[in-house]
C-alpha cells in the first residue's frame, strides 16, 4: 500500500515529499517511521509486499535489497542505520532542507497508482461463468438430490447417475449418450463426483453428490465455483490482492494483530469466501516451484484467518491439534488441511510436530504438488494466528525467493532470537523443525547468522559465538494466544 503518515496539523509544511520503502514486519522499517513521525516529517510508505514490482526500481535506485530504504525528493538517505547515523553526525538537516525547500524531481521515486477495472475492483475477474454452473443450479431444482440407500449404507444429497441421464433427456432434448457424455463432463470439471471417488460417471444406479452438498469440513465449499477455471497461478493472484485488501483495513501496521471482528463482518471478507470456492475446481499440479511456494503459503494464511473468523481460535492443546488436522479447503477436487499444506506440500512430505508418518502416501494425488525439495524458509512465512508467529504478509510468485529471504531476515533480526552472553535464546520454531535448519546446533546456528541482515547487531554478535562453538542454546516459550487485536 502507499501509506501517508498520518500525522497531525503540526507536522512540517514540505514542498518535496519523503518517500520509505518498506515491507510489513520489519524492525527496521518500524523504527525509521516511528522516528520520522516523532519528529512531525510526514512520509509515503510504499510497501514493497503490495508493489512487488517496485522492488527492483528501488535496487536500482540504492543499489541494496534490503529495508528500508529512505529518499528525501530524490535523495538517498538509506536505511535505518543510516537514518540514525546522519542524526547523529548532524548531516540529517541536509536531507530535511532538501524536501523543505525544493519540489519533487521528475527523478524522485514516483509513487505508484493502483490499477482497477471499471467494477473497482483490482482482481482480474475477466473469466466467465462456466456453463456446467448453471446445470448445477437446474439439478439443484430439479427433485434429483436426496438420500439414497444401498448395502446397508445411507448416501445423503446424493443422486443417481441413470436418473441424471433420464432428467437431462427429458428436459434438455439430447440423446441418452449426449446425456452420458454431459454427466461425465460435470464430473471431470470436479462440480461433482462419485460419492466414494472410485469411478467416473456411469448411466446406472450409481451414486454422485456435488461438491456443496460433501460432507466436508472444507471453509471454501460454502459456495459453489462458478467460474471458468482459472490457472492456478491466475487464481493465487487474484486471492492475493483480496487478502491485500483485507491486510490492509484489518492488520496492524506491524503484521502482528489482526481484528477478526470487524474483518468477519466487511465486504472484502464476504468476496474473499465467495472466490475462494474457485479453488475447488483449479489445477495445482502444473505449478512452478514458485508459484507452488507463493500459492500456498498465501493459502495457509488466509485459511487461518477464515477459520478464525469462521470457527474461532483453537484454546486448548487438543484444539490446537484438530485446527491444524480438520481445518481445510478444497484445492482441486482435494482436501488440503493446513498440516498437508505446510507438511506435505511446503516441506515436501515431511513428518510434522506431533506426526507419525508423513501426509501423503505414495498413491495419494497430493504427492505430485509437495515440492521436490523441503524450503526451510517457509517458517518465517506461514502464520498460525499465534502471537508467537511471523509478522502477516502476502507472497508473489516472481519475487519469492527474494520475499522469503527477507520475511527471514526480519523474523530473526527480531524476538525470535535474543543474545545474553554466549546464551543464545530462539523461537520454538527452530526447535520444532531444527532438521530443516541444520543436522545440529551449530549449523542451525550458522544458518541464522546467514540469514539475519548484514548491519543486525545480533550477526555481530553471533558471529563469534559461532566460531569460538562456546555458547549455549535455550528455546523461548512459545506464546499460543491469538494474535487478535484488542
Amino acid at each position: 500500500m502507499i501509506r501517508d503518515s498520518g500525522l497531525e496539523t503540526d507536522a512540517m509544511l514540505l514542498k518535496g515529499r519523503v518517500v520509505v520503502y518498506s515491507v510489513v514486519g520489519c524492525p527496521y522499517c518500524k523504527r525509521a517511521k516511528a522516528r520520522l513521525e516523532e519528529l512531525k516529517i510526514p512520509y509515503h510508505d510504499i510497501n514493497l509486499d503490495a508493489f512487488p514490482d517496485l522492488r527492483a526500481d528501488m535496487q536500482e535506485r540504492t543499489k541494496k535489497t534490503s529495508v528500508p530504504q529512505i529518499f528525501f525528493n530524490n535523495k538517498h538517505l538509506g536505511g535505518w542505520d543510516d537514518f540514525a547515523e546522519a542524526e547523529f553526525k548532524g548531516t540529517f538537516s541536509e536531507f530535511l532542507g532538501e524536501v523543505a525547500d525544493n519540489e519533487v524531481p521528475a527523478e524522485a521515486p514516483q509513487l505508484p497508482v493502483m490499477q482497477r477495472t471499471e467494477s473497482g475492483d483490482d482482481c482480474d475477474m475477466s473469466f466467465g461463468i462456466d456453463e456446467y454452473y448453471q446445470l448445477v443450479l437446474d439439478i439443484r431444482k430439479s427433485g434429483l438430490i436426496g438420500d439414497h440407500r444401498y448395502h446397508l449404507r445411507n448416501y445423503k444429497n446424493s443422486f443417481v447417475g441413470s436418473e441424471l441421464v433420464d432428467w437431462l433427456v427429458a428436459n434438455k432434448n439430447m440423446s441418452r449418450k449426449e446425456a452420458g457424455d454431459m454427466g461425465q463432463e460435470l464430473i471431470q470439471r470436479k462440480f461433482g463426483h462419485h460419492v466414494t471417488d472410485d469411478h467416473e460417471f456411469k448411466d446406472g444406479y450409481f451414486f454422485y453428490r456435488l461438491v456443496e452438498d460433501d460432507e466436508s469440513e472444507a471453509l471454501n465449499t460454502k459456495f459453489p465455483s462458478e467460474l471458468e477455471p482459472m490457472p492456478a497461478a491466475q487464481l493465487s493472484e487474484n486471492l492475493r490482492r483480496l487478502i491485500l485488501k483485507l491486510y490492509a483495513d484489518y492488520l496492524s501496521d506491524d503484521g502482528r494483530s489482526v481484528d477478526y471482528a470487524g474483518m468477519a463482518k466487511s465486504e472484502q471478507f464476504e468476496q474473499y469466501v465467495k472466490l475462494s470456492a474457485e479453488l475447488q475446481r483449479t489445477e495445482v499440479g502444473k505449478m512452478t516451484r514458485q508459484e507452488t511456494l507463493a500459492f500456498f503459503i498465501n493459502i495457509y494464511n488466509a485459511l487461518v484467518v477464515h477459520a478464525n473468523i469462521e470457527r474461532g481460535p483453537p484454546i486448548s492443546v487438543w484444539q490446537r491439534y484438530k485446527f491444524f488436522n480438520t481445518v481445510s479447503y478444497n484445492i482441486g477436487g482435494q482436501l488440503y488441511c493446513l498440516q498437508d499444506i505446510e507438511n506435505g506440500v511446503l516441506r515436501a512430505n515431511r513428518k510434522g510436530v506431533g506426526q507419525v508418518r508423513a501426509p501423503f502416501s505414495r498413491t495419494d494425488p497430493r504427492l505430485c504438488v509437495s515440492l521436490d525439495r523441503c524450503e526451510p524458509l517457509i517458517h518465517f512465512a506461514l502464520v498460525c494466528g499465534a502471537k508467537s508467529c511471523p509478522p502477516i504478509k502476502t507472497y508473489t510468485a516472481p519475487n519469492i525467493d527474494q520475499e522469503l529471504r527477507l520475511a527471514a531476515s526480519s523474523f530473526l533480526d527480531g524476538e525470535a532470537v535474543g543474545v545474553s552472553g554466549n546464551v543464545v535464546s530462539l523461537s520454538r520454531i527452530l526447535k520444532w523443525y531444527a532438521g530443516d535448519f541444520g543436522a545440529n546446533k551449530h549449523e542451525i546456528l550458522a544458518f541464522i547468522v546467514e540469514h539475519l541482515p548484514s548491519e543486525s547487531e545480533k550477526r555481530a554478535m553471533l558471529a563469534p559465538l559461532l566460531k569460538s562453538r562456546s555458547y549455549s542454546i535455550e528455546y523461548q516459550t512459545y506464546d499460543w494466544s491469538l494474535n487478535g487485536s484488542s
